[in-house]
């Protein structure tokens, strides 16, 4: 670091985090980089479990807090709001759900200025907060259960497609614009592309450490997979190159079933055919569940099935629904980015 440290703007979009905003904002606080040179906004999306009240009492104990209401609700509403009100050379995201490390703010910014990257970010490194959430952060932390997207698995240092949250120069969003308001979710894969395409680079550091609590119920990782899946076709639509394969996988494992289920009430052969897929992807999902838990318990062992089958299904199912639910929008690529309008 030089003696010349770049002012830098924390931005914290929540909606109903009571349970983990105040550790989230503690971690901020906790900050190896100078306080003076930190603001922190937080974009409340009408939170109905007491996080505002609880957001409008933190505000006060120190300069450069800030609280907003995002009637919005969603993340990209919430970010969209903040960026223009930001003071810092460098944006740096941060989500209610996750801890960042003390020297996280210091390693983002030194990332930026070395590297020559626009978007920087270290792994996601899961917890959980129960015995199904830890299994659920086992299964988001290996190939077979997230696909290549490397922030949730990769100790190197590399270029990549994505990165979980992300820190930026100011610059980026005055030169691309804001997040994609129709997106619940994936938002951040959006943004991204339209980044990768304008000639940024994203990195991934090991150095950036972080940790997310994960879903701890399987209805509550169920629809934020489904999410995940849903929305992804909108992304799809917008930027087709943006997609991989991995992102494929779950649809074509859903129809997959749907088809051989439909083959079973149709003709005799078809039940076999249904057992067999049925039993290559439980033959793999645990001998992933058996790799992934080695070591780790029984308990883990058990749980890991389901929460990769949960993953896996309701992320297909998610996409299925969403092709179904965006047929008609294939020729429309623009989306809702709102246009930027600076306030500082």
């Amino acid at each position: 670091m030089t003696n010349k440290m770049p002012f830098v703007s924390i931005l914290i979009p929540i909606r109903n985090e009571v349970r983990h905003i105040p550790r989230c904002l503690q971690a901020v606080a906790e900050q190896d980089y100078p306080s003076d040179l930190i603001e922190v906004l937080v974009a409340d999306g009408m939170s109905d479990d007491g996080s505002f009240e609880l957001l409008q009492d933190w505000v006060v104990q120190t300069a450069n807090r800030y609280v907003f209401q995002n009637p919005g609700k969603i993340v990209p509403t919430g970010l969209n709001i903040l960026i223009p009100k930001a003071k810092g050379n460098f944006i740096i995201r941060v989500d209610g759900h996750c801890l960042i490390a003390p020297d996280y703010v210091r390693q983002c910014v030194v990332a930026l200025t070395t590297s020559g990257a626009e978007n920087v970010g270290g792994r996601m490194t899961a917890i959980g907060s129960n015995a199904f959430g830890m299994a659920v952060a086992a299964a988001t932390s290996v190939p077979f259960g997230i696909g290549n997207a490397r922030f949730h698995y990769s100790d190197k240092e590399e270029f990549v497609d994505t990165v979980y949250l992300g820190a930026w120069p100011i610059y980026v969003f005055k030169n691309i614009g804001l997040f994609d308001e129709e997106l619940v979710r994936d938002q951040d894969d959006e943004f991204n592309y339209r980044l990768r395409s304008s000639g940024g680079r994203i990195l991934l550091s090991p150095k950036i450490n972080s940790c997310y609590t994960v879903r701890s119920k399987p209805l509550t990782l169920w629809k934020q997979y489904f999410q995940y899946g849903f929305w992804k076709v909108r992304v799809l639509q917008k930027h087709p190159r943006q997609m991989s394969v991995r992102q494929f996988v779950p649809l074509v494992f859903v129809l997959a079933l749907i088809l051989t289920l439909l083959l079973s009430l149709l003709v005799s052969w078809g039940w076999l055919a249904l057992l067999i897929l049925l039993a290559t992807y439980l033959v793999a999902n645990l001998a992933a569940s058996i790799i992934t838990a080695s070591g780790q318990g029984l308990k883990k062992l058990l749980l890991l099935p389901p929460a990769f089958a949960i993953i896996h299904l309701s992320y297909g199912l998610g996409f299925l629904v969403g092709l179904f639910k965006f047929w008609n929008r294939w020729g429309d690529k623009h989306g809702r980015v709102p246009p930027l309008d600076w306030q500082t």
